[in-house]
């Protein structure tokens, strides 16, 4: 990934905070056919292992599974908020008109080693731990209990379990770090007067850095 210094995030908190914000990786995988890439939601576990690892289930007729078979290397991209950066935003707009548009993102890239898992009481406990991750915010939030056990039987003969042991993970937080502290309120300005809560969600981004970069320099 290119990597420009000042958009490095390296925290282990911040990128793990994004895949669980973000949890539908791209996995990606270079086997016999060549590369494949699906959109799956992931769970991540960081004190398994060294670095951790990701946990996820396919669909048995999802080829991907039976490259990855006992260990295949693998690439899972997760895409966390992004959003189109008007150039009329920057005060150096005004001031000299040397602007042009950009894109403000944040994602993690995480690198493993993929094994394919068949285990019917791993599979129980993954779409256990994902159900619960991905429901804990709703009021009345369901459960894997809640349909009736043939038909979660069912459903689980159909499904494949991935696990994913990290042994890297890089985090770019592309968040107008390079703009002066006029062009990055501008933008802040400019996102929070949009309607979409990508843009909502990139001017918290923006306003953060912002605030961390200021609170360093008091130090």
């Amino acid at each position: 990934m290119y990597q420009p210094p000042h958009f490095n995030e390296d925290s282990p908190l911040a990128m793990q905070g994004l895949i669980r914000a973000f949890p539908l990786g791209m996995l990606i995988t270079g086997g016999a056919s060549g590369l494949v890439a699906n959109p799956i939601p992931f769970a991540i576990d960081p004190e398994a292992g060294e670095h951790g690892v990701l946990r996820c289930h396919v669909a048995r007729a999802n080829g991907q599974w039976k490259e990855i078979g006992d260990g295949l290397d693998a690439l899972v991209v997760f895409q966390g908020a992004q959003h189109y950066v008007h150039p009329g935003w920057y005060e150096t707009k005004r001031e000299t008109g040397k602007v042009v548009p950009t894109w403000n993102y944040a994602m993690v890239q995480v690198r493993g080693h993929a094994r394919a898992i068949e285990d019917a009481s791993w599979l129980a406990r993954q779409i256990r731990d994902l159900t619960d991750m991905m429901e804990g915010a709703y009021p009345k939030p369901w459960a894997v209990d809640d349909a009736p056990v043939p038909y979660i039987d069912a459903q689980m003969r159909g499904i494949v379990g991935i696990e994913l042991t990290i042994t890297a993970m890089h985090g770019k937080w592309k968040v107008s770090q390079n703009r002066s502290d006029a062009d990055v309120e501008g933008v802040i300005e400019g996102l929070q007067a949009r309607a979409e809560d990508d843009a909502k969600l990139m001017a918290a981004l923006v306003e953060d850095r912002l605030a961390h970069k200021r609170k360093k320099a008091e130090a």
